[in-house]
């Protein structure tokens, strides 16, 4: 590979030969000043002016190469969550809701105003799928990583849209020289001795089949990753030709294989004990009547085989836990190369060419009936189906006044599909990536420039297998015997061909086991596929302007600037097939709607840093940072982003920096075009153990409060609450979106006292506030308006459906379409401490000591959902509308011990606050404790080139607090195993072999 890129590059391959090839002379002095040397200037994160220096106004947090290998990192975004500016985003431990993808969330809002670089260049959408339009770490490759700057807050006016909560910029080796090979292999071990064990054997005695304990010491996970990198120099030192390649493979983690987690865990007691809980649909078939007639057992029953019975809400529920995964399987292939060749001072060829391919399976719990019938989601079962038994039909029908081809109107079956396997969404995110430019001496201007052309080409495909279709459910549960007496769907019961349904057959789950055939004929694979595209052409210039006598007379450093315009195009596709669209998958939550659109923008932008005073009294230096960007984007909306920042070193140990900025986030494709369609949304339990305030027979809710959402008194008392907390919402896209807006200050110290050399500390104070947020009223924040004020601007969203319910069928559901409503905003302190020093009168000679502390105090996170709306702050709280856990202080402490005996052994904690449950209450879960990590690693230089590591992260096997109130996504197996270390501990091996 790297042959042939140098030989198209018009370099020479390198060569081995039996006798010593003659060293190649040394360039000329003329030959020399050619050759650019960039090894004292640098490029900080933030700005594009090249500086000899690293310093920003804009407060930047590192993570080099080294800490990657230390902590056997084989994601990269579980290297960026130890940071405390990084909040859950998607990753490797989300199954129900996975888009295949690895994102960052800086600062907590959202990954989608988070913007990722590499080598100072942006990386496309990871996925055309709704939430899915951040960057995917995925397409970064870890074994190149040189560092990984992260920029506090926004940098719009440098980097375009996006940059609302920060910038985080994979800075890469692109001129490594050699071959280096690397092999790495994982896995996790658990000791299980957890409390929660004697409420799962409590369950396990009444029902054994769906209540298990795990073995008490468990090794899964598995990883092996292997990686090559090959580097060559031009002998004439001009150029450098540098290809990798990895694969990856990484096996599954089962929620099973925990004790903490072998459950799905709902409260009991008024929410002081956990109980052992799960979902309604379960293997035994439930039924939920909501029709115009009832038995006189009440709402819920079910079936035993012969019989309907009393529903008993303690054992007649799923356990689902068990299939999920904690940890999803994946196997990825990445390539790429890094090249460049200096023809001359003005003529700098580079180009960065990269492949990804990753596919992982996101499974969870078997599909089912979730509420369907013989006229699909609105229930209903006809008397006359010959798979009832006497006493059922006499049950359901005789006793309601109903007979023979009489429906039974509105009673919902929920029936779990354990027969035909876990759902598994089989993802594929391919990507293409290609960047070709040129740099050099801008004429003989004194400036520089920077011109290239970038194209990425994101690839999606996803196989959705061991769905359940409602279309077809419906025909398979409403059996009838023909006219020879078999018994068959009833739409194929009658003489006329015409109206038959090929192929199908009846599904008896009231009296027997249903057949392997009816159960082939319901289930119905989905299937979607979808792109994005990004295409860049940028060019810049920067330098100084010494050579026009531009600069302070109270300075030594001339003024800096940079001048640019760049155009981008961002383009999406998703198209799901036509089951997807219609819905047609009883696991789905309603439609998936196709999506198509782009969109493109033109920018101008500048840069200027000017020095103001240098090297006097009080003042070793005072500079100004300005910047600003306009922005024309083809929805017709203009843009202006700006920022001011001012630094100042009153001594060579302090220095003291400020900055104000105004960042913007467009709109992507998705939010402005995506058709409307029903969705999920989670509630939290109330006092009651129930979700929805209006459910159950002594509601949370008055009789008033419920009648402002459309509950009738009829309904009042009878409504049916979802077990697993999951209800219905319409959401959707708005073409007519505008640009989202955000002010940043940042004012901080950074101190490096001469009396301690080594020693660095630096103390930043954020604060963000997003205006104009691109957001939905907050489904349940609407349902609590409407219930508390009768308001109309929430009450219109509220659509009581069918019995009363917001989720038994597609008629209930909370409307919460995209607007510019929002507004959020935080604020803290970031802490960044170092101090490396020498160890003397070590037996062996002398040794050093580095130790490195980031932390993060974070005082405000707060929403303001709409107009008008009270504010939330979600510091120290979780679950509802604030998500994941938000502590008020997180920090990662690490120390590195280098030893005389090459090795270097590396300890860390990593701390995460306490905090508890929003709108608070008496449950057994209103605090997640806080929690101490402890890592430990060490790396040994056996010879030159050869470098072995070992390293166990979370080396006390500490457990992840526990909840009942977790919801989908980022919550998963009774906790939030994207925040915390929820597999137990981490252990890896690898080596590097050099050439």
């Amino acid at each position: 590979m790297a042959s042939t890129l140098l030989t198209g590059l018009g370099l020479s391959a390198p060569a081995w030969a039996q006798e010593p090839l003659e060293e190649p002379a040394a360039p000329t002095r003329d030959e020399a000043s050619d050759i650019r040397d960039q090894e004292d200037v640098v490029v900080v994160t933030g700005t594009r002016i090249r500086s000899a220096n690293l310093v920003a106004v804009s407060p930047v947090t590192q993570i080099d190469a080294q800490e990657i290998a230390d902590r056997g990192i084989l994601r990269v975004e579980d290297m960026i969550n130890t940071l405390p500016q990084a909040f859950a985003a998607q990753g490797s431990n989300i199954s129900n809701g996975a888009s295949g993808t690895a994102t960052v969330n800086l600062r907590g809002l959202g990954s989608v105003r988070t913007l990722v670089l590499q080598n100072g260049r942006r990386l496309p959408f990871g996925s055309p799928i709704a939430g899915a339009q951040a960057a995917d770490l995925n397409q970064v490759p870890a074994q190149l990583i040189e560092r990984v700057e992260v920029l506090t807050g926004g940098a719009s006016a440098v980097y375009g849209s996006d940059a609302i909560s920060g910038v985080v910029n994979f800075i890469m080796v692109d001129d490594f020289e050699g071959l280096e090979l690397d092999a790495q292999y994982s896995f996790y071990q658990h000791h299980n001795d957890h409390s929660i064990q004697s409420l799962i054997e409590e369950f396990n005695a009444a029902n054994p089949d769906q209540f298990k304990l795990p073995d008490e010491n468990v090794v899964d996970g598995e990883a092996t990753q292997l990686s090559a990198i090959l580097g060559v120099n031009t002998p004439d030192g001009r150029g450098n030709a540098t290809a990798y390649v990895t694969y990856r493979e990484v096996n599954p983690v089962y929620q099973a294989n925990r004790d903490y987690s072998a459950c799905a865990l709902g409260t009991r007691n008024s929410g002081t004990e956990f109980t052992c809980s799960g979902s309604s649909t379960n293997a035994v078939a439930n039924f939920l009547n909501l029709g115009p007639t009832r038995p006189g057992t009440g709402l819920w029953f079910r079936t035993n085989g012969s019989e309907f019975i009393p529903r008993n809400f303690t054992t007649d529920t799923f356990n689902f836990n068990p299939f999920n995964f904690y940890q999803r399987p994946d196997e990825r292939y990445t390539f790429g190369t890094f090249a460049h060749y200096e023809f001359n001072r003005h003529f700098d060829v580079y180009t960065e060419l990269g492949f990804t391919d990753t596919v992982t399976n996101a499974q969870i719990a078997p599909s089912g009936i979730f509420g369907g019938g013989v006229a699909g989601q609105s229930g209903g079962i006809r008397c006359s189906n010959p798979f009832l038994t006497a006493q059922q039909v006499d049950f359901l029908c005789t006793q309601n006044g109903l007979s023979g081809d009489d429906v039974a109107e509105g009673v919902l079956i929920l029936r779990r599909n354990v027969e035909g396997g876990p759902r598994q969404s089989h993802i594929q995110n391919t990507t293409y990536r290609g960047v070709v430019g040129t740099r050099g001496a801008f004429f003989d201007t004194g400036f520089d420039y920077d011109v290239f052309g970038s194209y990425a080409k994101v690839t999606y495909a996803n196989e959705y297998e061991n769905e359940l279709s409602i279309r077809k459910s419906s025909l398979a549960l409403d059996a009838a015997r023909d006219v020879n007496g078999n018994i068959v769907c009833r739409v194929n019961a009658d003489a006329d061909p015409a109206n038959d349904a090929p192929g199908c057959v009846p599904y008896n789950i009231f009296s027997g086991t249903p057949s392997a055939a009816a159960l082939n004929y319901i289930t119905s694979p989905l299937q979607e596929q979808g792109t994005t595209t990004q295409q860049v052409i940028s060019g810049s210039i920067f330098g100084d302007l010494a050579r026009y006598g531009i600069q302070s007379p109270a300075a030594d450093t001339p003024v800096g600037i940079a001048l640019g315009a760049e155009y981008r195009r961002d383009t999406l596709d998703r198209n799901p097939d036509e089951a997807y669209q219609s819905g047609d998958g009883f696991g789905q939550g309603g439609p998936t709607n196709p999506v198509s659109g782009s969109t493109d923008v033109w920018e101008l932008f500048g840069e200027v840093q000017v020095p103001l005073v240098e090297n006097r009294p009080g003042i070793e230096f005072l500079n100004f940072e300005g910047a600003y960007r306009f922005s024309e984007y083809s929805t017709g909306v203009s843009t202006d982003t700006y920022k001011a920042g001012l630094e100042w070193g009153p001594t060579a140990d302090l220095r003291v920096r400020a900055s104000y900025q105004r960042a913007v986030r467009a709109p992507n494709v998705v939010e402005l075009f995506s058709p409307t369609g029903i969705g999920l949304f989670d509630l939290s339990q109330n006092a009651n153990g129930l979700y929805d305030p209006c459910a159950g027979t002594t509601p949370a809710a008055s009789q008033a409060a419920c009648a402002n959402t459309g509950v009738t008194p009829a309904l009042y008392g009878n409504i049916a609450d979802n077990p697993a907390g999951q209800f219905n919402a319409l959401f959707g896209g708005n073409p007519d979106l505008g640009p989202e807006t955000s002010d940043t200050i940042t004012f901080g110290a950074v101190f490096t006292p001469s009396a301690l050399p080594g020693f660095t500390l630096s103390i930043d104070y954020f604060d963000i506030v997003v205006e104009d947020a691109i957001s939905t009223v907050p489904p349940s924040q609407a349902l609590a308006q409407c219930l508390a004020t009768g308001a109309a601007e929430f009450c219109s969203l509220i659509n009581r459906g069918n019995g009363g319910t917001l989720w038994a069928n597609p008629t209930g559901f909370v409307v919460a379409t995209n607007q510019n409503i929002g507004e959020l905003s935080t604020r803290g302190v970031d802490v960044v401490a170092s101090y490396t020093f020498d160890l003397d009168n070590m037996a062996a000679g002398t040794g050093e000591l580095n130790v490195e502390l980031v932390g993060t105090y974070l005082d405000q996170l707060e929403t303001v959902s709409f107009p008008g709306a009270t504010p939330f702050d979600c510091v120290g709280f979780y679950g509802s509308q604030c998500g994941t856990p938000n502590p008020e202080w997180r920090h990662k402490l690490r120390t590195t011990w280098v030893t005389p005996w090459d090795v270097d052994v590396t300890g860390t904690w990593r701390y995460f606050g306490e905090v508890d449950i929003f709108g608070g209450g008496a449950a057994v879960h209103e605090t997640l404790d806080s929690q101490n990590w402890f890592d430990i690693s060490a790396n040994w230089h056996a010879r030159e080139g050869t470098s072995v590591r070992f390293g166990v992260n979370n080396v006390l096997d500490e457990a992840p607090p526990l909840s009942a109130s977790v919801g989908a996504g980022f919550g998963n197996g009774n906790t939030y195993p994207q925040v915390y270390d929820a597999l137990g501990r981490y252990v890896f091996f690898g080596i590097t072999q050099g050439f």
